[in-house]
């Protein structure tokens, strides 16, 4: 005996018209293709699209190009526009009218150089196109290029006096210019300040002696020398320090050393007596008060930094006698290098050889 249950009702399909075999069907198609088809639906549908005169196929496209236009489907849009002009109306205000909405579909898709390309074209149609001076207007504004933007609506007012939207866009223009020329103005007067501050600098380095030799292949650190920014006077520098302890070939940075510091100060708070040595100190030497500190000229000088001097002292120092080559402290890539020895063998040791490598 046959079941009674009733069968399921067919349910009608799910089509996506923009994809499957809809795409291909000439009824649903979205555009024609360029070449070749035996398809006689789709060989009728092509000889209506171009059938009629010029103006009447342009204006055809144009239509389908405004409804695409208004599904915010600019490509497609664009597409129709341009097969419009491809018909070379002959209708002069119908091909402007295709030039400037092609023009805002670029407008749409960030194509700024074919915006102003159309618009151009459209002008050169059309002396007063509005359209088209408000088109480029638009793209020029984007592409910040302010004086050649005010120019298009400045053309446009000056026939089409009443253009409320163009007003607008000019108020933004004029908006933007502004913007731009406070931005260039204050960027004009911070490199002048840089400028200021990188002179005074430079004199500041000239009075004390030290001679810049910059690395070719840009800093290797992120210390720099630089004023003091707590001192009113904006007079006394700030350098980073590198302290060099040539036993154990072991660096130590001081990024910031007030000039007027004198050594002792970093050397106590570095090695205080009563705190425990540093890992690499395997001969336990290195004690604030048990240490002597070298640095070295440009011309290979070798000059003691004495207990109660700061680095401004040393600098001095450098100062090559009246009547000799320039002389005074290397400042590489941005810091200031010294030697730090406990004093006796050690010391004597790294002297001798210093003066052996230098042929003294």
């Amino acid at each position: 005996m046959a079941s009674s249950t009733p069968l399921p009702a067919p349910q009608p399909a799910q089509i996506d018209p923009e994809k499957g075999f809809l795409n291909s069907h000439p009824l649903f198609m979205t555009s024609l293709p360029d070449d070749g088809s035996n398809d006689a639906t789709l060989a009728a549908l092509q000889s209506l699209v171009h059938d009629g005169t010029p103006d009447e196929i342009a204006q055809n496209f144009k239509e389908q190009g405004n409804d695409y236009f208004k599904g915010r489907r600019f490509r497609e849009a664009l597409g129709f526009y341009t097969q419009g002009i491809d018909a070379k109306p002959e209708d002069l205000a119908l091909m402007e009218a295709l030039l400037c909405n092609r023009a805002a579909c670029n407008l749409e898709l960030k194509n700024f150089g074919s915006v102003l390309r159309d618009c151009a074209t459209a002008i050169r149609l059309n002396q007063k196109a509005s359209k088209a001076y408000y088109r480029s207007a638009q793209a020029l504004l984007t592409l910040e290029r302010i004086d050649e933007a005010l120019d298009a609506c400045d053309r446009c007012l000056a026939f089409d006096t009443e253009n409320a939207g163009m007003k607008l866009l000019r108020a933004s223009v004029m908006k933007k210019k502004e913007e731009l020329d406070k931005k260039a103005r204050d960027r004009e007067e911070r490199l002048a300040r840089e400028a200021a501050v990188e002179r005074k600098f430079k004199a500041a380095l000239a009075e004390r002696n030290i001679i810049e030799a910059p690395n070719p292949e840009g800093s290797t650190h992120p210390y720099h020398p630089h004023f003091d920014p707590e001192d009113p006077s904006s007079t006394t520098l700030i350098f980073p320090v590198f302290f060099l302890y040539p036993q154990y070939a072991i660096t130590d940075a001081i990024p910031s050393f007030v000039e007027a510091t004198p050594f002792t100060l970093h050397l106590e708070s570095m090695f205080p007596p009563s705190a425990p040595p540093p890992n690499w100190d395997v001969s336990r030497e290195y004690v604030a008060g048990a240490l002597t500190v070298y640095a070295m000229t440009r011309r290979k000088r070798l000059l003691k930094v004495g207990k109660k001097m700061s680095l401004r002292d040393v600098c001095e120092a450098a100062r090559a006698k009246e009547g000799e080559e320039r002389d005074g402290l290397e400042l590489k890539d941005g810091c200031l290098t010294f030697v730090v020895l406990p004093k006796g063998e050690e010391e004597h040791k790294w002297v001798a050889q210093f003066k052996r490598e230098r042929g003294f």
